[in-house]
């Protein structure tokens, strides 16, 4: 996804004719990409523990213990939840982290 942006400049004698030490404001427009947002998403198993699955998610997502718990209900009832969300360059060693674990997680 890009998102355009307007960024004011300062230029400062480069036109032509201007005298010297007048300053000159322009606009540019500026195409900025944007990191596209995924989520880590754990899903249920019949290994893990309640309790192992929220001390993981405490470690390795900064979890506080009750949105822990909240999301391995989600799992647990669900098969599935979205644990965390950012850019893929930030989750991807968090999903390693989980499979280490040997918890079951996917960035989507």
């Amino acid at each position: 996804m890009k998102k355009k942006m307007k960024m004011k400049m300062m230029n400062k004698n480069f036109i032509f004719n201007q005298k010297p030490d007048t300053e000159t404001q322009y606009e540019e427009d500026v195409l900025v990409k944007e990191e596209e947002l995924q989520n880590i998403v754990l899903y249920n198993d019949d290994v893990n523990t309640f309790d192992f699955v929220i001390d993981s998610l405490v470690e390795v997502c900064n979890h506080d213990v009750i949105q822990a718990e909240q999301c391995t209900f989600l799992v647990h009832y669900a098969g599935k939840c979205a644990v965390k969300k950012g850019t893929y360059k930030k989750l991807r060693p968090l999903c390693e982290a989980l499979l280490e674990r040997g918890l079951t997680a996917t960035i989507e």
